[in-house]
């Protein structure tokens, strides 16, 4: 018999293998820091209403994929293939930019850095890793 943190676990697994329809890769190279704005395009017919969300937040301003899994609550690798089918509609650009603005800001990589330590905790810092 399954506890209910298995049960939730087991729903949100589901839930991404629905949303992803089963793929675990996207069709793009996509780091958690590429950085992505709206394009001309449109979603097809039968996205996951997380594509309109993605759309929505990178409408408003340029977004990592990384910023837009953790605005979705998605797994990284479910938002990199949700993002791979936006590109592939042209509904998202990658943005190629020699900005330092658009780098991710401190406040989102510290943000990242707490999540990462949260879930874990026992895990070994390494100083040359920056």
């Amino acid at each position: 018999m399954s506890s209910n943190g298995d049960a939730a676990e087991e729903t949100a697994f589901v839930r991404t293998y629905a949303l992803t329809r089963g793929r675990t890769r996207p069709r793009h190279l996509l780091g958690v820091d590429t950085v992505l704005e709206a394009g001309p395009g449109r979603p097809g017919p039968g996205q996951v209403e997380e594509c309109e969300e993605i759309l929505a937040l990178c409408a408003e301003h340029r977004r990592s994929v990384a910023e837009l899994a953790g605005r979705l609550g998605r797994p990284v690798t479910a938002a990199k293939i949700l993002v791979s089918d936006l590109i592939d509609a042209h509904a998202l650009v990658v943005s190629v930019t020699s900005d330092a603005d658009d780098r991710p800001s401190l406040h989102l990589l510290a943000a990242l850095a707490a999540g990462l330590k949260r879930k874990w905790p026992d895990a070994v810092a390494y100083p040359q890793a920056g």
